[in-house]
């Protein structure tokens, strides 16, 4: 064996890996032993290995217990248990008291014969139930098995080692945001490259509409981190709800830092998201740090999603303003607030489509958003026009990825550079 090679491996391996000398020369010693016992010892034999990593020297012992008349099972005992193939319930292992064997001299020694046997083997302090060992003769080619056992313990240690780290160092991040790469598709399970290991983002985690390719980085929700038999299974998300509040925690300081809070966010990949924001500090507006100066935040959010509409409302303790607000773009005459959280809502009739939604989308995230049951009725009053807010950021239309800023034209009052006004949306309540 190459003991400079061998003294090496185990010094990467303790600092690249994580794992301590102690521990693979543990594993090696136990890999020796049964490979001594395969090609040079008996059946019933217990060998254990001793291996020196400074010079390579590998000494072998055989393994015996110590017993006494008392121990063993008699011939008679023997052959009815034989007959029954159960073992008494008197002869069960009780507490404090070790239970009847049957001898083997591979296995087991009489307290008188160990006895004999010169210290540090065996003497006369050798008490029932130790376990002593004989030294066995070391063979001309050990060498040999010593350093291919040693290679193979070495690679599993390290296939392992990776095993361990992969899955400590992603469950702990499980709720985050990740950047990777796609490294390949397969019957629509999409493979990211992580960094150290492939994520698996299934067709149910993929944003509906959304194509993949190789070479394609993307950021992705660690959704669980699950330990398999074959090694760590990382499963990412691109429709998580919680992916949207992680990507304007990366776009937004004031919500990195708390003093925005995202109180609920209500989602239909692909399509349309709404989240409802609040801030208790003075001087902060919500909606206006989650849109950004002309809109560049929230652009940001929306290209990575792939021009996913985003509407940002203010939250209320007043449910029936929040339900106002959650409905946005529609102009509300009224709300009701009844049982059993459930709320009529009266709009006119020009603003019952846009409340609505297409396919009932609107209403669907407002009501999954504020955690109400909401029902749209229409009134006779015409709906007040109002001013379009220079924040409103909405669209009915199907999503659509956000053009970049031009820098050539500059944006009318009403509009985010290089984005019409219905794009996304930001609604508060009025004061």
């Amino acid at each position: 064996m190459d003991i400079k090679s061998f003294q090496r491996a185990l010094t990467q391996i303790a600092e690249e890996r994580g794992i301590s000398p102690e521990v693979i020369i543990g594993t090696l010693e136990a890999a020796i032993a049964t490979a001594y016992k395969k090609d040079y010892g008996k059946k019933g034999q217990k060998i254990k290995a001793k291996f020196n990593p400074v010079s390579g020297d590998v000494q072998f012992w055989q393994v015996k217990l110590v017993v006494d008349e008392s121990m063993l099972y008699t011939e008679e005992e023997i052959e009815a248990l034989k007959e029954k193939k159960v073992i008494p319930a008197e002869d069960l292992e009780k507490e404090g008291e070790q239970k009847k064997v049957v001898f083997n001299p591979e296995k087991h020694i009489m307290i008188d014969d160990a006895k004999k046997m010169n210290p540090p083997i065996g003497g006369p302090k050798v008490k029932i139930t130790e376990e002593i060992e004989i030294p066995l003769e070391s063979k001309q080619d050990y060498g040999r098995i010593a350093a291919q056992t040693a290679k193979q313990v070495i690679l599993q240690k390290i296939r392992e080692a990776e095993k361990e780290t992969i899955f400590s160092e992603y469950k702990s991040r499980e709720g985050e945001i990740v950047s990777g790469v796609v490294q390949r598709i397969e019957s629509n399970t999409v493979f990211i490259d992580i960094g150290k290991t492939l994520g698996i983002l299934n067709r149910d985690e993929q944003i509906p509409g959304e194509f993949y390719k190789p070479g394609q980085r993307l950021k992705l929700y660690i959704l669980k981190v699950e330990e398999t038999p074959k090694g760590s299974v990382v499963l990412l998300s691109r429709a998580y709800p919680k992916l949207i509040s992680k990507l304007f925690e990366l776009e937004v300081p004031e919500i990195s830092a708390g003093s925005v809070v995202i109180k609920s966010i209500a989602r239909e990949p692909g399509f349309r998201t709404k989240i409802a924001v609040v801030s208790d500090e003075e001087g902060i507006d919500p909606i206006g740090s989650c849109v950004g100066q002309r809109g560049t935040r929230i652009i940001a959010v929306i290209n990575e999603l792939g021009g996913e509409k985003i509407d940002v409302v203010q939250w209320q303790s007043d449910p029936a303003k929040f339900i106002a607000n959650a409905l946005s773009p529609a102009k509300i005459a009224e709300v009701e607030i009844g049982e059993k959280n459930t709320a009529v809502v009266f709009v006119t009739e020009d603003q019952l489509s846009l409340a609505i939604g297409k396919d009932g989308r609107n209403v669907r995230l407002a009501a999954n958003l504020t955690g109400w049951k909401i029902d749209i009725k229409t009134t006779n009053a015409p709906a007040e026009k109002e001013p379009a807010s220079a924040e409103a950021l909405s669209s009915e239309e199907e999503p659509k990825k956000v053009k970049k800023v031009r820098k050539s034209k500059k944006p009318a009052p009403n509009e985010v550079e290089g984005e019409k006004e219905s794009d996304v949306e930001s609604t508060t309540e009025e004061k």
